[in-house]
């Protein structure tokens, strides 16, 4: 830069003047697209379910397992068991905690979001929601 001819001044301060503005517009466009597709409320991705007592009984859980998938054998490290990761998945909906503040004794908390995540997508955590009122958990 100190190199630079005297004439290529103007250039560069033209260049700098026209890329802060640049750099302010898109601040403020980003700021109103992220404002714009924020959460909606009518359809939350957790609910906060009471506190009363909720153990996956054998009962409860034969249930459950019957809208569940198979649980896949792999070849490598073996998958953790739906009933740990639906117990992790249920008490952080029950405690309205993070995904990360899930105890470990359910598992990786990664595991209980991805596994909770995918089952919202395939419709299946509707059904889980749909057996779970029907056995008379939760009183919704």
């Amino acid at each position: 830069m100190l190199a630079e001819p005297p004439e290529r001044l103007g250039i560069r301060l033209a260049w700098s003047a026209f890329r802060r503005r640049h750099q302010a517009r898109a601040k403020r466009c980003h700021a109103a697209r992220r404002a714009s597709t924020a959460y909606a409320e009518s359809s939350p991705t957790i609910q906060v379910l009471p506190a009363d007592d909720f153990t996956l009984t054998d009962e409860r859980w034969a249930r459950i397992a019957a809208v569940l998938p198979p649980q896949k054998a792999s070849t490598g490290r073996p998958a953790l068991d739906h009933r740990t990761i639906l117990a992790g998945i249920f008490w952080a909906i029950r405690t309205g905690a993070s995904w990360r503040e899930v105890p470990p004794e359910f598992g990786p908390w990664q595991t209980i979001n991805s596994r909770y995540q995918r089952w919202r997508q395939a419709g299946i955590w509707q059904r889980i929601v749909e057996v779970v009122q029907d056995v008379g958990v939760v009183d919704v």
